[in-house]
């Protein structure tokens, strides 16, 4: 008989030396305000009218070139910190693309130019949430992870309460001011209102907006964005706590709000049990669930038992459904499963 193979670890950590360079790139862009949108671009001047302006050319979507206005001619302070910003753009282009070869999670342009309108926009500082795989993804990077995920054409967004805005601003159009083409998703009943834009064609990027609410799917009027939310079970939960970290996704590093991810974890474990009519979704939900506890556990030293006291009960038993499964891709996690299975335990 063959011996058996050796279990497979959910994840390995990256070297120090990368773990640092991803932090100063994280802080460098948290520290820059407001990042500029699509490529970093190049300075042109004009002066075909009589008078001199300066205008920055970038690409905002693969293909289709934009130019804004920076200033008149002469107005070196401008200038210089526009000539500034897009060096710093051009740095930070190249340290993702290099963290992405060493193994981080990058998203793709199109999610880039979704954040960073988002971020610009003040949706993140005012209450706005990353949530799904983009989130998992983020805390992939900010606990200096190596593992899978898998790429998403999804960007999950959510608000616990109303956000606090300057004033209300219209969802779509910020959508829409991406200039990716995004277009309203028909709502489940005829005439419903949307909750979700789509960029047009079959496989285009989804931008889903959701809320807490005890009924899966019932819509929720977002005032502020003069939108429409789909509730998720035991979002109040999850929303809790939120986290600032970053996101890496195209040629940006995207300051944005997550959830925490003991709490991220109990809500992964809880989707994965629900979706029954969607299997894959399940595996990916219980897969990220387990490397980001076998992760805590083990590197970062959280206590999964004691995240476990205000876990609603309804989570804690559908990750007891899961247990079987979590035993088997926690094989190679021992101390990890054993607190796992002491929180689900906890509170019976």
């Amino acid at each position: 008989m063959s011996p058996a193979l050796p279990a497979r670890a959910l994840y390995a950590r990256h070297e120090l030396a990368f773990r640092t360079q991803y932090a100063e790139l994280a802080e460098r862009s948290r520290n820059e305000g407001r990042l500029l949108p699509g490529t970093p671009g190049t300075l042109s001047l004009r002066t075909g009218t009589g008078h001199g302006y300066w205008y920055r050319r970038y690409y905002a979507v693969a293909g289709r070139q934009s130019e804004d206005l920076v200033c008149k001619d002469g107005d070196s302070a401008a200038l210089e910190a526009m000539r500034g910003r897009i060096e710093f753009a051009a740095w930070a282009e190249r340290q993702v693309r290099a963290l992405r070869q060493l193994g981080f999670q990058v998203a793709d342009k199109d999610v880039a130019r979704v954040l960073v309108e988002l971020s610009n926009r003040g949706l993140f500082d005012g209450g706005l949430m990353l949530v799904g795989t983009l989130a998992y993804m983020a805390w992939l990077n900010e606990l200096g992870l190596r593992a899978v995920a898998s790429r998403t054409q999804d960007v999950d967004l959510a608000r616990r309460q109303a956000l606090k805005l300057a004033a209300s601003l219209s969802f779509l159009q910020t959508m829409q001011a991406t200039q990716l083409e995004f277009v309203p998703v028909p709502g489940l009943a005829p005439g419903a209102p949307s909750t979700s834009v789509k960029r047009k064609g079959q496989d285009g990027l989804r931008v889903d907006m959701l809320t807490p609410g005890p009924q899966l799917g019932r819509l929720v009027v977002l005032p502020e964005l003069q939108w429409h939310a789909q509730a998720v079970p035991h979002f109040d939960y999850l929303l809790r706590e939120p986290r600032r970290t970053s996101l890496l996704a195209g040629g940006h590093c995207i300051s944005v709000a997550v959830p925490a991810p003991q709490r991220l974890v109990w809500h992964k474990l809880y989707s994965s049990a629900n979706r029954r009519h969607d299997l894959a979704k399940a595996d990916k939900d219980l897969l990220q669930a387990a490397t980001l506890a076998a992760a805590l556990v083990e590197d970062d030293h959280v206590n999964i038992v004691e995240s476990a006291a205000d876990v609603p009960a309804q989570l804690r038993n559908a990750a007891r459904r899961r247990l079987p499964a979590l035993r088997k891709l926690l094989v190679a996690h021992p101390q990890a499963l054993e607190e796992v299975e002491r929180a689900v335990a906890a509170g019976t």
